[in-house]
Formats: structure tokens, sequence, C-alpha cells
């Protein structure tokens, strides 16, 4: 399952991997190539669940996603620390 960024994945490996029995199913919200070619090998395997960057999404999700990014800004201006830091390094 992939869905942060689509070069976390070799998709020629993958499809390798899919057809050979090594894997037994693959599923990718995001691609190596964006937007996937219509004549990617991921689009004839049967194992395969295919999103467009949307899995993600729900109501729930969106709310969520905006109370947190609220939640950040407010913190960073009040000088405390924001939540999910990727680079702390950056707050010394």
């Amino acid at each position: 399952m992939n869905t942060c960024r689509g070069g976390v994945i070799d998709t020629e490996a993958l499809v390798d991997a899919l057809k050979n029995g090594r894997l037994q199913a693959a599923g990718l919200d995001v691609f190596e190539e964006e937007p996937l070619p219509l004549n990617s090998a991921l689009l004839d395997l049967e194992r395969v669940v295919l999103t467009p960057h949307t899995a993600w999404y729900t109501e729930e999700s969106s709310d969520e996603l905006k109370r947190r990014t609220a939640e950040n800004v407010v913190d960073a201006c009040l000088g405390r620390r924001p939540r999910n830091i990727v680079n702390p390094e950056v707050l010394n």
C-alpha cells in the first residue's frame, strides 16, 4: 500500500513481484509517474487497486486535516511546538 509519494515504489519491480506471485496485491494512491500513463502495466493486473490520490478522502478526514492545520498555525504563533514536525532541527 502506498499513499505517500510515488517515487517510494519501483513500479517495474512491483509489477514483476505481482506477476511472479512474490506479492499478492497492491494498493496505490500515488505513482512513480503522475498521472499514471494509460499504457502502465499496473492497469493490466487484477490484484491492484489504483486511485487518483484521493483514497484518503472522507468528510471526516478533510475536517481533521483542516483542524490540525489550524491548531499547528496557532501553536507556532504562540511559540509552542507544533505537532508532527518532520524536521525538528529547524526549530532550534
